[in-house]
């Protein structure tokens, strides 16, 4: 196999920032077979591959990479598929940077090679040519049920499917997926992605139904009384949280839950066409520094705003975003407000958002989390002239299920206990994704459906 020297990655093909902020297509716009086939020759074939220690669901990274390589499409996605059911979705959101491709040999001389857009390659190259579903084993007669369709429960429900499983998954909203489908803007992960994504679980037998609000709908306790043996939580942390300060009632003022949902969801980009508008004024000010936050401020402007600040109360080195949707929200015109905290927000005699009160910031000894404590500085408040403010400083877990669910241990922030298999504490009860760990990143979540998959076959085996 021939081997590519270069120190850099394959670029990849993207629309250009000043066409790209105004629409919702998606940003990057994939490998061609030539460019993945040129990345792939940069990997090494290393005989102790790192990357695969570096991905929580275990993908062989050098087998995929090395059929790409030698041109084999079909045997790169057979070899990713049997440890990734959602391949689309990973090459697009993951944080390759900080697990495979951080450990990744070429890396130490260049940049590492490009492994999350080789995944993204193969799964698309498959979607282009038909999915095809691999065999499956003859159907057990036990069922296991699956609260939640975002990453951690469709990684379950197939891999529980793939072992003769009954799975049906349970799922509040009117589609499936989760925060794949609410959270993730359009231009990051198309809906049309998640859609093949979930129906590729489907056809590995899985029941999906919508609408299901479970803790008001049905209990846990119900399950078990309609015949399922194990129960699965992967509810992920859908409360949103709030700063607490004046102001936070007035109208124009959005978490970024609420924003981000009826934008990608429920398609209030194309109102009137649909019936969900969302009103974005010309000035938007997002509060945090984390992914979410540069979601919200990309989403707000491609609705139309004049000008968007990420608001942060941190500096740049602090802020928990991917680096890439940092260079990308910078180059589509965002404005980085680093060390600024809001103090309130001030309204109109009409209840609208018109400016928030600000106060500079500056950075301490590290606290808790290990980065620099922000505190204020005396006397440099100032107003910001913004007439919309979304809230992304992050999310609690929705109490909803866990009230309705007796016997369950809750950690001092109100997520679930469970162990590293994803067992609770309540005898045939898993969970996993951010329910457990609190917000973190999609393939964390599989990995941790990865894990109760397998603790549930033991479990249920052990019960023959």
């Amino acid at each position: 196999m021939p081997l590519n020297k270069s120190k850099k990655k394959t670029p990849m093909p993207a629309q250009k920032p000043e066409v790209r902020r105004r629409n919702f297509n998606e940003v990057a716009l994939g490998y061609t077979e030539e460019d993945a086939v040129n990345e792939a020759q940069r990997c090494l074939q290393c005989k102790k591959p790192g990357c695969i220690q570096g991905c929580p669901v275990q993908v062989q990274i050098p087998q995929f990479i090395k059929r790409i390589a030698e041109r084999d499409f079909d045997g790169a996605i057979k070899v990713i598929k049997e440890t990734n059911s959602l391949p689309a979705v990973c090459g697009r959101v993951c944080p390759q940077e900080e697990q495979c491709e951080q450990r990744c040999v070429v890396g130490k001389m260049g940049e590492p090679v490009g492994i999350g857009r080789l995944e993204r390659f193969a799964a698309d190259w498959e979607r282009a040519k038909g999915v095809q579903v691999p065999d499956l084993p003859a159907k057990l007669s036990k069922k296991v049920a699956i609260i939640g369709s975002g990453p951690a429960s469709l990684t379950c429900a197939g891999d529980l499917a793939k072992l003769g499983y009954d799975v049906t998954v349970f799922e509040a909203f009117h589609k499936p997926g989760g925060v794949l489908v609410y959270g993730i803007p359009e231009f990051r992960l198309p809906k049309a992605i998640v859609q093949e994504e979930v129906e590729f679980i489907k056809k590995l037998g899985v029941e999906v139904r919508t609408d299901m609000v479970m803790g008001k709908v049905l209990t846990v306790d119900d399950l078990f009384d309609m015949g399922y043996e194990a129960v699965f939580i992967g509810t992920g942390a859908g409360l949103p949280k709030f700063m607490g300060i004046p102001g936070e009632n007035y109208l124009g003022v959005y978490s970024a839950n609420e924003f981000l949902t009826r934008i990608n969801l429920m398609k209030a980009y194309s109102f009137p066409e649909t019936d969900t508008p969302i009103k974005v004024g010309k000035k938007v000010a997002v509060v945090g520094g984390g992914n979410v936050a540069m979601d919200s401020a990309r989403s707000a402007l491609r609705m139309g705003a004049d000008e968007v600040h990420i608001v942060y109360r941190r500096s740049e080195e602090e802020m928990p975003a991917r680096q890439e949707e940092f260079e990308n929200a910078r180059e589509e015109g965002i404005i980085f407000d680093f060390l600024t905290n809001p103090v309130q927000i001030i309204g109109d005699e009409k209840g609208w958002v018109k400016g928030m009160e600000c106060i500079r910031m500056e950075l301490a000894e590290p606290d808790a989390s290990g980065r620099r404590r922000p505190v204020p500085v005396k006397g440099s408040e100032f107003t910001m002239d913004v007439d919309t403010v979304v809230i992304a400083i992050g999310t609690g877990p929705n109490p909803l299920l866990i009230k309705a669910t007796e016997g369950l241990e809750l950690t001092k922030h109100g997520y679930i206990a469970a162990d590293e298999n994803g067992k609770t504490s309540r005898e045939g009860v898993w969970a996993g994704g951010d329910i457990v760990t609190g917000a973190a990143t999609v393939i964390l979540a599989m990995g941790a459906g990865k894990k109760a998959a397998k603790s549930i076959h033991e479990y249920l085996q052990s019960k023959k």
